[in-house]
Formats: structure tokens, C-alpha cells, sequence
């Protein structure tokens, strides 16, 4: 398998300068080569090689260990950064929605996790077809949902891979650990064009910690809910492939627990501020490229940019190299009001560093991927919207 290194001198500067990107229309795009300063604004930007060395450094930590690394599609909705992914050795992607499955498997990814529950007939018809194409896993938490899934992969002639998911505190989905989740699990595997799996849990109540010990330390506890569950499955004679969970802020505490098998890290391709804070072993590398459009006052700026182009769900966003600068509220629609500023000029571009990446990805159709100051290349985001 090809690692990051290779991947990435792929898509270096050539004799031009830049990769020749061919837009929708057939054509080189002709922003790149250019400088940021040219883009319209806003844009969402990923630093190349920041990513690169965040996608390096978490599949270096996980290459020598027992846990395997999934990442979560949701954070970037991006085939190119997923393929990114896999090529830096992940074993396959982790999904959010349905929607975003589909659209992995349409451009070739044979292993995807839907860790989240799948409702409707709609949506099981769809599952059914994925899964004659790809390795689709999914999350249950009832038997109703067992058993739906189970007729239609029989009508459709598939076999649908399902984690039970255990609820180790999120107070989300999931079945209680121990008993109850062996007991479903135990029904399952009489079911057909299904396969029990697994277990599937999320310490995601614990993630957002800042000190660090204590988010190690109840993290694990909690995680080890699911893995007493895993051994109750395997004392009742029911194998269990994987127990799959984790994420970007645990990756080495609950990625490291004895009976983990699957993490489910996202944020660490892209990261934001928030995740900075509780890993700052991993480099911001997303940002929203904005400008200034008014000067009110001498200590006041508006910038380009409102809710409809920044997730904030875990404080405003940051503006990056101005660490002085002061955003007081972040919920406008298309403006955001930056106080406490040095001498920005109208029409000046700056970094808007948005607190949560996964929702700021979202809002986006492409990603503008630059490395010192260039446009290097132009990434679809082919899940963006994604809903359903």
C-alpha cells in the first residue's frame, strides 16, 4: 500500500509549477498556481502539507499497535483526503450517514462503517444495493432495527455487516452495556443477510476535556464498559470481530485499551481549534480564507463571513496570527464583527479558524488546497450536504 509520502509527491509542483487540475467543465482551473490573495472570498482552504503531516502522524502511532485506524468521513466529506487516508494506512472509512457511504463506494472504497443507526424502508433498500457493492457495516441498537435490515439485504441478495452499539455514557444511542447488548447480539446471528460484527461505542460525553489526565483516564473507564461486554459475548460463544469507537481526542487513551480494535478518528486531517486545544500534537490545518469589508471604527472590523460559512458549535472562531483580536459573537448569517484590531485594511484577507471543522466542512462544495501561500489544487467535497 502506498504511504502518505507517495501520495503526497504525487501531487507536487510538476515542470509547470502546480498539478494541472482539470475543473467540471474540462478544463484547468484557473486559480491554480495563483495566490490566496486572488481567491474570492470566502474559501475553505487546507493546508497540504499540514494535513499531510497530521494524516502521517496518527497512522505512524497506530502501525505498531493491536487498534487499526478507521477515520471518520464526516469530518472532511472529501474522497481525496479520504484516499489521503487509506493511503497513510487506514483500513477502511467510518460515516456518519448513509448518503456519505454511498458516495465513498461510487468512487471505489470497498470497506465502509455507517455508525449511526439506518430507519426508514427507503434508506434499508438503499443499504441493501450498497451492500452488494461494498463491505457495509452498520450500527443497531433494537431488534426492530435487526430485523428490518435483515429482510431487505435478503431481498436484495447482500449481507449487511451490524455493531451493536453499547451506550458507555453519551446518553445517545445505544443499549446498555452488558446484558441487554449480549442479548441482541445473540438474536442477531439467527438472523439472515446479516453478520454480527461487533460492538460499536462512543466516549464522546468525555472527548471534550481539556486536562488531559482526566480525559485519559475516565475515557478508558468508560471505554472498558464495552470491552467487558466484548468478553461476555466471547464467554457466551458469540465471536466478536471488532469493538470499534474512539476518536481524534482519544485516540491514544481509549485507541490503546486492550479489546479496542477500530478507531473512529476524524477532525486530526483538517483539526479546529477546539481539537487543537485538547491535541496540539496535530496542526490546524483548515481554514476559511475571509476579508475585511468595513472598518466602523478604528477598533472594530466586519469580515465576510457569518453561521452560514463557519461551524462554531464549540465557540466563535479564532482569526489566525491575531491572537489579540476579539470576535464577541458569532451569529450573524453572513458577517462576523471582530473587535480589538490592529490596522487591517479593507479588502485584507486573514485565516478564520472556525471551533468546529466537521460542520464548517459541510457547508462547502470544494476544498482550496494550498501550500506556501499557492494554490495547488482544487478537492471536490463530494458529501457535503449529505444528509439523509
Amino acid at each position: 500500500m502506498a504511504g502518505i509520502e507517495q501520495i503526497a509527491e504525487s501531487s507536487r509542483p510538476g515542470v509547470s509549477g502546480y498539478r494541472n487540475e482539470v475543473d467540471r467543465n474540462g478544463g484547468s482551473d484557473p486559480r491554480i498556481g495563483r495566490p490566496l490573495s486572488e481567491l474570492d472570498t470566502p474559501a475553505l482552504l487546507l493546508d497540504r502539507a499540514a494535513s499531510d503531516r497530521n494524516l502521517a502522524r496518527m497512522a505512524a502511532f497506530f502501525r505498531d499497535r493491536p487498534a487499526r485506524l478507521r477515520p471518520h468521513f464526516k469530518n472532511h466529506k472529501c474522497v481525496t483526503l479520504a484516499k489521503r487516508q487509506l493511503a497513510a494506512g487506514a483500513v477502511g472509512m467510518t460515516c456518519a450517514k448513509l448518503g456519505e457511504a454511498e458516495v465513498l463506494v461510487e468512487h471505489g472504497f470497498p470497506n465502509v462503517l455507517i455508525a449511526n443507526q439506518v430507519v426508514g424502508s427507503a434508506k434499508l433498500a438503499r443499504l441493501a444495493q450498497l451492500a452488494t457493492r461494498a463491505r457495509i457495516g452498520v450500527a443497531i441498537d433494537h431488534w426492530e432495527q435487526a430485523a428490518a435490515i435483515s429482510r431487505a439485504a435478503t431481498a436484495a441478495g447482500s449481507v449487511v455487516h451490524l455493531l451493536v452499539e453499547v451506550d458507555i455514557g453519551m446518553g445517545r444511542c445505544g443499549l446498555p452495556p452488558g446484558a441487554p447488548a449480549v442479548e441482541l447480539a445473540r438474536r442477531v446471528v439467527e438472523l439472515p443477510g446479516v453478520r454480527f460484527a461487533g460492538l460499536q461505542a462512543y466516549e464522546g460525553h468525555l472527548v471534550n476535556l481539556l486536562d488531559r489526565a482526566e480525559r485519559t483516564e475516565r475515557a478508558r473507564a468508560a471505554m472498558q464498559q464495552a470491552v467487558d461486554t466484548r468478553q461476555m459475548l466471547e464467554a457466551a460463544g458469540i465471536p466478536v470481530d471488532c469493538v470499534s469507537g474512539s476518536s481524534s481526542a482519544t485516540y491514544d487513551s481509549t485507541g490503546t485499551l486492550a479489546g479496542v480494535d477500530e478507531i473512529q478518528a476524524g477532525t486530526y486531517a483538517t483539526m479546529d481549534w477546539q481539537y487543537h486545544r485538547l491535541v496540539p500534537e496535530f496542526e490546524i490545518a483548515l481554514s476559511v480564507l475571509v476579508r475585511v469589508i468595513s472598518r466602523p471604527d478604528a477598533d472594530r472590523a466586519v469580515l465576510d463571513v457569518g453561521v452560514k460559512g463557519a461551524g462554531s458549535e464549540f465557540g466563535v472562531p479564532a482569526i489566525r496570527d491575531f491572537p489579540g483580536a476579539e470576535i464577541p459573537f458569532f451569529r450573524a448569517e453572513e458577517h462576523t464583527v471582530v473587535r480589538n484590531v490592529p490596522d487591517w485594511r479593507i479588502g485584507q484577507e486573514l485565516h478564520l479558524i472556525p471551533s468546529h471543522a466537521c460542520t464548517t466542512c459541510n457547508l462547502y462544495r470544494e476544498l482550496v488546497v494550498y501550500e506556501d501561500g499557492h494554490v495547488v489544487e482544487i478537492w471536490p467535497i463530494e458529501a457535503s450536504g449529505r444528509l439523509a
